[in-house]
């Protein structure tokens, strides 16, 4: 497979959240990425984060079976693991007994040290204790989780990429590779920079629900219309936010004083009966092509058609399986459709080949 990261050679030992993401997003761009599993299985179309990788069944608790793992991580660029700290060093294969050369990045929930670092978590106990999740939500319940976007992937594995990519950079200067130590609770606070400042300036409220991005803001929020869906405003910029009067006949007047947050709990409630007088697709209609910044609330079986999604063939559906198509885009090294997902142990007896395993010794390895 072509695509801009075509020469990387990657081993994902499997695993479930962010590290398999990671591991399909580096394929997606054309890395080869081996998984290393402990059973096969069939091939199953919808297991996503498996598309565009190789796998190969080896057995952890045998000699062979480690002595194989060792091989393939000595002939490749990058480890990926997210396993609890410790769990590699234990079965023989942690950094320190790794080549001077390989980038070892490790994807957890609490980091590889700290009081929690041995503890079970998940995106939503990540989320929690940065802060972010208490902003989530309306104001009169508990805040809402995000699905599992926020901690998971945005401060997991779009932190754990980052690392990956920053350390194979600097190994083109020094020779050396690194330990990637990627944490969800390092990764969420980092995407708070717009928020840590709107606190230390006195511009955001820690009561929920009353401020300008958490859906305080009237022109900021989701509104249901007559047919139950709902529209989504964002109109923060003055100009933009006049395109929303004008078009949703709402006062004018409200453009001098659209900051003053005393003024939003009554134009909720207006612009709450506003949109309930007409059906999504209808306002979808109205601000078609404007920049009032309103845009319908599709749900996932709906997005795939929506015209601009078409245009950009942002989602591709291969065996009637619905999946976004590799992201970003490049104008040279274009990666193309990815592989499907594979039958788990799929490449175990060619692996091993590569790896410059006999006949002989690729069965005793895999019985």
């Amino acid at each position: 497979m072509a695509g801009p990261l075509a020469s990387l050679k990657v081993v994902e030992f499997s695993g479930l959240g962010p590290a398999p993401l990671a591991g399909q997003l580096l394929a997606d761009l054309g890395a080869e990425v081996i998984t290393v599993d402990r059973k096969a299985a069939v091939a199953d179309p919808t297991d996503i984060n498996r598309r565009g990788k190789k796998s190969v069944v080896l057995d952890l608790k045998t000699e062979a079976g480690l002595a194989a793992a060792r091989r393939l991580i000595a002939a490749s660029d990058v480890l990926i693991e997210g396993f609890r700290p410790g769990v590699m060093e234990r079965l023989g294969m942690g950094p320190e007994t790794c080549p001077e050369r390989l980038i070892y990045a490790r994807m957890t929930g609490w980091g590889q040290n700290g009081p929690l670092a041995q503890t079970a978590g998940h995106d939503i106990n990540y989320l929690a204790l940065t802060g972010a999740l208490h902003a989530m939500g309306d104001a009169d319940r508990a805040p809402v989780p995000p699905l599992n976007l926020v901690a998971d992937y945005g401060g997991g594995t779009m932190f754990l990429l980052l690392g990956i990519l920053s350390a194979v950079i600097e190994r083109s200067v020094s020779g050396k590779g690194q330990v990637v130590d990627a944490a969800m609770v390092d990764g969420v606070p980092a995407m708070m920079g717009l928020i840590h400042a709107m606190l230390a300036q006195g511009a955001w409220s820690e009561t929920r629900g009353t401020n300008w991005l958490d859906g305080g803001a009237p022109f900021y929020r989701c509104y249901t219309c007559a047919c139950g869906g709902y529209i989504s405003v964002g109109a923060l910029e003055p100009q933009f936010h006049a395109l929303l009067l004008e078009k949703a006949n709402l006062p004018a007047e409200h453009s001098k004083t659209q900051n003053d947050a005393a003024h939003w709990p009554e134009r909720r409630a207006l612009y709450e009966r506003a949109f309930a007088q007409r059906s999504r697709d209808e306002w979808a209609d109205i601000f078609a092509g404007s920049d009032a910044c309103v845009a319908p609330v599709l749900t996932f079986s709906e997005a795939q058609f929506h015209p601009h999604m078409k245009a950009r063939e942002t989602f591709i559906a291969p065996n009637g399986v619905l999946q976004a198509a590799p992201a970003p885009r490049f104008s040279r090294s274009k990666a193309g459709e990815p592989a499907q997902p594979g039958a788990i142990g799929g490449e175990t007896d060619t692996v091993l080949e590569g790896l410059g395993y006999s006949v002989a010794e690729r069965r005793s390895i895999t019985g």
